[in-house]
């Protein structure tokens, strides 16, 4: 029999694989693009969009752009996923007002965010508030579901053992329903604020003067391939990082399903 890899080694490969699989693509691709397996003028190496990217960080306009980007996300973020949890805790709780609002919910959500723009720029003009109310209704609907989902997964025992304690309502949706959902919550958060972020980007691209969007859109106009890979590579980071922050707020407030995860290893 072929013995196990020690845990040593399995911990390094799982900690540095991910950071070694995209050396190897960049690799690949700067190799391509130099050697003209593809095309540079569409593909150029990444070694020459490093270079425009680090003068565009050093100009200051791309961390101005950033930290708009990041406001807005932030803002929408905020406003829609938490107005989803706090619905989907009632609607989870409460069957009879879920079943009056779920085919509201099955109705709006497939509905495709961005061609809502044009309607929220007429109700909220150009401004900032128009940015704001795209990325909140695209966080909203996720938290939504999830949350509702993660009520409605919670045992009935759960709620038995609540009453024989006689826990009152706000104690048994406190010590229960909220710590109850919290997995599926926390899930509803990081694809909220993935879709805040998309639908941001979106919007900075046709109806903003400033954001990375801005910055993908005016680089492909005038034809700065490398300034539109750098604006995508940004985005890209700007995402990864959200996801990271989630993660370690999520360990924060459930810090029972760190010692499950490490007890099963």
């Amino acid at each position: 029999m072929r013995e196990a890899a020690p845990p040593e080694f399995s911990g390094q490969v799982e900690r540095w694989g991910p950071a070694l699989s995209a050396l190897a693509v960049l690799a690949a691709w700067e190799l391509a693009s130099r050697t003209g397996a593809i095309s540079p003028m569409f593909f150029p190496p990444p070694s020459s969009i490093a270079v425009v990217l680090w003068r565009m960080l050093m100009g200051g306009e791309l961390l101005v752009d950033l930290g708009i980007t990041i406001a807005r996300v932030i803002a929408g973020f905020v406003l829609g996923a938490g107005l989803g949890m706090l619905l989907g805790m009632v609607m989870g709780s409460s069957p009879r007002l879920g079943a009056q609002l779920d085919p509201w919910v099955a109705a709006l959500h497939p509905t495709p965010k961005i061609a809502v723009l044009p309607l929220i720029l007429v109700i909220f003009g150009i401004g900032e508030a128009s940015k704001i109310m795209l990325a909140a209704l695209g966080a909203f609907f996720p938290m939504l579901i999830n949350t509702i989902a993660g009520v409605r997964q919670i045992p009935h025992i759960y709620f038995e053992v609540a009453d024989s304690y006689g826990a009152g309502r706000m104690q048994t949706f406190a010590r229960v329903v909220v710590p109850g959902s919290l997995p599926l919550v926390m899930a509803g958060a990081r694809i909220s604020a993935n879709v805040a972020l998309m639908l941001t980007i979106a919007a900075e691209l046709v109806a903003a003067q400033r954001g990375l969007g801005q910055v993908i859109w005016f680089a492909w106009q005038t034809l700065r391939i490398e300034e539109v890979y750098a604006g995508l590579f940004v985005t890209s980071m700007l995402g990864i990082t959200f996801a990271y922050l989630l993660e370690r707020f999520t360990r924060w407030v459930m810090p029972w399903r760190s010692g499950v995860r490490n007890a099963s290893r």
